[in-house]
């Protein structure tokens, strides 16, 4: 049986493979879970619950708050609030349970559900598989005073959210002006509000969310509209979110894009210049840019490289006490102030990093010479037998020792698809062409089919 939860949370097609019912059911078994697990024990039992600006979200919000409510779990329904908004939440009021509705960057008709325990930390795997394993069984219901009672929030959780927000910066935005693609998303409203707040002259697109605009040529993964609103605007820079704000891409004012290894770098240079990158060390994961270690090498920020997945950086981060870590995506974590990726929280600290050095972002994200990177797919091969295939894994050992220091080579298996993805970074985009169809044609002859 195919496991229902991923590795970030349950998603699909809303009303199709994410329904109401499947909401209801999850929220009645997380309860049942997480009752029996004795994480309630001694109080009534609260949970938050928020969405995305996705259509679909108004209903599946309804069904997983009344799916905890009917299990005895007071429910505040914070309505459309970023991801990282609901595990702050989480934390802050000390409930026992967040509940996410989002699919994050995915294309609209998409959604999910992703649970948050007290504390605002994903689930662990264990509990996960033990909702699935107690959906639909049969359970004695409360009744009378017992049942659990819904609130809706008036707004003052988003206000709670960007005061948390502005409080971690400790120079003000004043003077600069910066552009913000919203996406269309959950940071809509406090996305805008605590770049305003801590000082900044904001240009605001893409922050009218209809319920079916989320993601829609817009945001973090599409960044065509904010390069040309930076220098419309002549803003100082831009940040772009995805749609439930857990990433942040930006633009420095030539209007040229800054990614999420170059915010990294930026981030993990002030943070050690304040005393607050734990033992110099960046968490990142394997498709980082090889230019982000060197410049990390040189200007003294050890890396450490995990599986791909914001979980692999987050489980890393907690093994080791690192403060710092993200992917190339612009999910970046910053464990002192948030427990998942925080794209408001990205650009604050982003925007005052500039404002505290004076410099422009595009100095400040000079550091990291990204490697000319080519990604070759090869499809119709037995990707089981890509870490193991001696002949292939010579031919990567070969390729990795012409590239030298200034180059590398990941081999690396689809996790959906039959095909093999071969990565190569080099000093020119010519060797890294030349390299990884050298060796795309090794992965096309040795796991053919």
């Amino acid at each position: 049986m195919t496991r229902l939860f991923g590795t970030d949370g349950v998603r699909g097609l809303a009303n199709r493979d994410v329904t109401a019912e499947l909401a209801l059911d999850l929220s009645v078994a997380a309860a049942h879970v997480l009752g029996a697990s004795g994480a309630f024990e001694g109080h009534r039992p609260r949970a938050v619950v928020g969405r995305d600006s996705r259509a679909s979200g108004e209903f599946l919000a309804a069904a997983v708050a009344a799916g905890l409510a009917s299990a005895g779990v007071d429910v505040v329904n914070v309505g459309v609030l970023p991801t990282p908004a609901v595990a702050y939440l989480t934390a802050q009021l000390e409930v026992d349970l967040g509940v996410v509705l989002s699919a994050s960057h995915n294309p609209m008709p998409d959604n999910g559900i992703k649970f948050l325990a007290r504390g605002g930390h994903k689930l662990d795997d264990e509990l996960e598989r033990a909702i699935e394993a107690r959906m639909g069984e049969a359970w004695d219901r409360p009744v009378g005073a017992d049942v659990g009672r819904i609130r809706l929030d008036t707004g003052r959780a988003g206000d709670d959210y960007v005061e948390h927000l502005v409080s971690t910066i400790g120079v003000s935005l004043e003077g600069l002006r910066i552009a913000v693609d919203c996406a269309n998303g959950a940071a809509s409203d406090v996305g805008p509000a605590a770049l305003r707040e801590a000082g900044a002259d904001v240009v605001v697109i893409n922050a009218s969310p209809d319920g079916r605009n989320i993601n829609e040529k817009c945001g973090s993964t599409h960044p065509e509209q904010l390069l040309a609103a930076v220098v419309a605007s002549e803003a100082d820079l831009g940040v772009a979110f995805d749609g439930d704000a857990d990433r942040c891409l930006a633009v420095d004012a030539d209007g040229r894009l800054v990614d999420g290894d170059q915010i990294m770098g930026v981030l993990a240079l002030a943070m050690r210049d304040a005393g607050t990158l734990v033992d110099d060390t960046l968490v990142t994961t394997v498709m980082s840019n090889l230019g982000l270690r060197l410049a990390m090498r040189d200007h003294g920020v050890r890396t450490v490289e995990t599986a791909v997945g914001d979980r692999y950086v987050l489980e890393a981060m907690r093994a080791g006490g690192y403060a710092l870590g993200g992917e190339q995506s612009g999910h970046i974590i910053m464990a002192a102030h948030a427990t998942t990726g925080d794209g408001v929280l990205t650009a604050l600290q982003l925007a005052a990093r500039v404002a505290a050095t004076g410099e422009p972002l595009a100095k400040l994200a000079g550091i990291v010479q990204r490697l000319p990177q080519t990604l070759v797919n090869v499809a119709g091969v037995d990707k089981a037998r890509a870490g193991s295939d001696v002949p292939l894994l010579e031919a990567v050992r070969a390729a990795e020792a012409r590239l030298g220091d200034t180059g590398r080579v990941l081999l690396r298996p689809s996790g959906t698809e039959p095909l093999v993805r071969v990565m190569v970074e080099a000093g020119t985009q010519q060797d890294a062409d030349a390299v990884a169809r050298e060796l795309a044609g090794v992965v096309s002859d040795r796991l053919a089919l």
